[in-house]
């Protein structure tokens, strides 16, 4: 299992220009982005590559990609440690999480129903 994070950027210079280079209209901003928890792939390549393939866009006013791949082990290790508190950053976290798979994701029309969230109580695996 790994981590795929995405990135957003969004061009305000095509909500009233072309949103161009050519033209000088372009305005790129960074938003947000998802984190996915991609099962049932062996490789960091793979994992990355399959979210690509599930949520990747690049149009004039908007475009998605992957950024950054992790093993789940380096993720859980970055998230903070509330100390059991409710309503933490930690359990926050662990609700965006978006799991995927090329099993359960395997045509296009199922890439609607990603389902949100792991349990605070999710096991990361042993290396």
């Amino acid at each position: 299992m790994f981590i795929v994070h995405t990135q957003t950027i969004e061009n305000y210079g095509a909500h009233c220009e072309s949103g161009k280079f050519a033209d000088g209209h372009s305005y790129w901003k960074f938003k947000g982005g998802d984190t996915y928890l991609v099962e049932d792939v062996d490789r960091a390549a793979d994992a990355m590559a399959f979210v690509a393939a599930l949520v990747m866009e690049n149009d004039i006013g908007y475009k998605e990609f992957p950024s950054a791949v992790q093993t789940v082990q380096e993720w859980a290790d970055t998230l903070p440690d509330d100390g059991g508190e409710p309503q933490s950053c930690r359990d926050y976290e662990l609700k965006q999480v978006k799991r995927v798979s090329p099993k359960v994701q395997k045509k296009r029309r199922d890439w609607n129903t990603v389902p949100k969230g792991v349990s605070p109580f999710f096991a990361i695996p042993a290396d």
